[in-house]
């Protein structure tokens, strides 16, 4: 390219035009008119497109080029005297304006076009999220109906299998969890009455015996840790219910149910928390009973319990209202550094092996009936009525 076609010699050499350097004065007296035409052309065209929803590009260069033309003539017009490359260079930087101003309209068009795009696709993800949660949905209430149907199977093994499959439907959906708790409880609470010595009971027995102690584990599984914060209180009914090894030590419970229920061999209540009522009424257990450093913060209810076995009630704390009245432990008990928020009612209850009664104070007892067998070795608290023959 040579000197003389460079871009700054052509610049140069358009400002020499007769047009611009006012060599031709009919033509600077009105260009600031045919500008202004321009525009007005441009802002109906611009009217008319976007109508039309077309394309504001042909507006926007007449307009670029109108106000060109207007400014740059009205300056001509105005100041003859003044720089003309002045006059030009405000003229250009008014059809830059437009210009910018087009480019703006369609960032701002192109933003908003985004943003529509960005909610479609929100609702098209909600939606399908939706669908997908009906379909988990359904799935769940399949898997749990079928489940329901498979605990009054025949077979040993299949019953065992509906079990985990509830226990499973329980911990991938929590909605479920108290339901499940409620049939595992419900199959602990049919009828069974095997022979009290295990040598003596029959296959059918120790076959229904396994079943039953797999639904205990899994009622202990699904149970939060009782130091879990925040965790869901799930309440257990197992009324009538024959226990055998159950266990839901160091576990977290809301209503803890067990009205005249027969718990045999080892039973572990140790070091959970009962947030609600807990109703022992009635109940047997043969076994041992570990109860020791559990928080039952509402009623701890315990009339007419009988206990053949060791029941250790040790560091447990009774932070609501308290009931012994007319339980018998023909057993060793102990009571040692068991709180009781009120007096611990011991009224009418048969003491007949072993007894350790130092309970915490300052709560004391109600005692009035108490039996305690003077042959056994007895840890009784100051101000007991006395030692009385058991018979």
């Amino acid at each position: 390219m040579s000197r003389d076609t460079a871009p700054s010699a052509l610049i140069a050499k358009s400002l020499r035009h007769p047009l611009i350097t006012g060599e031709n004065p009919a033509l600077v007296t009105y260009l600031w008119i045919a500008g202004a035409v321009g525009v007005a052309v441009a802002a109906v065209l611009a009217l008319l497109r976007q109508r039309a929803r077309k394309s504001l590009l042909a507006p926007t260069l007449v307009g670029s080029v109108g106000a060109f033309l207007l400014v740059g003539g009205w300056l001509f017009v105005a100041d003859p005297n003044a720089p003309k490359n002045e006059a030009v260079k405000t003229g250009g930087l008014a059809a830059g304006a437009i210009v910018a101003l087009y480019a703006l309209w369609l960032n701002d068009r192109r933003r908003h076009t985004d943003e529509e795009r960005q909610r479609v696709e929100q609702a098209r993800h909600e939606l399908e999220s939706a669908r997908a949660e009906h379909d988990r949905s359904r799935v769940a209430d399949e898997r749990f109906a079928r489940s329901v149907e498979l605990l009054g199977h025949e077979a040993e093994q299949v019953r065992v299998g509906a079990m985990h499959a509830l226990a499973g439907l329980a911990r991938s959906r929590p909605e479920y969890a108290q339901t499940a708790l409620d049939l595992l409880c419900a199959y602990l609470r049919r009828p069974f009455n095997p022979a009290a010595d295990p040598r003596e009971r029959t296959p059918e027995e120790e076959r229904e015996l396994e079943v039953r102690l797999t639904a205990q584990r899994l009622i202990a599984d699904l149970l939060p840790r009782a130091d879990a914060e925040g965790a869901p209180r799930y309440d257990l009914n197992l009324t009538r219910a024959h226990l055998e090894y159950f266990d839901i030590s160091h576990r977290q419970v809301g209503e803890l149910m067990i009205r005249a229920a027969r718990m045999v061999e080892s039973n572990s209540f140790h070091h959970a928390v009962v947030h609600g009522d807990a109703w022992f009424t009635d109940s047997e257990s043969p076994g041992r009973l570990h109860l020791h450093d559990v928080v039952f913060h509402r009623k701890g209810w315990f009339s007419r319990f009988r206990c053949g076995g060791r029941a250790d009630f040790a560091r447990t704390r009774f932070r609501g209202p308290d009931k012994f009245a007319d339980a018998e432990f023909t057993g060793p008990v102990s009571f040692h550094e068991a709180e009781f928020a009120e007096p611990a009612d011991f009224t009418g209850t048969r003491f007949a092996g072993d007894a350790d009664l130092r309970l915490r104070a300052p709560a004391g007892f109600r005692a009035h009936g108490a039996r305690v067998s003077p042959e056994r070795e007895n840890r009784l608290p100051d101000g007991w009525p006395g030692v009385e023959e058991v018979a």
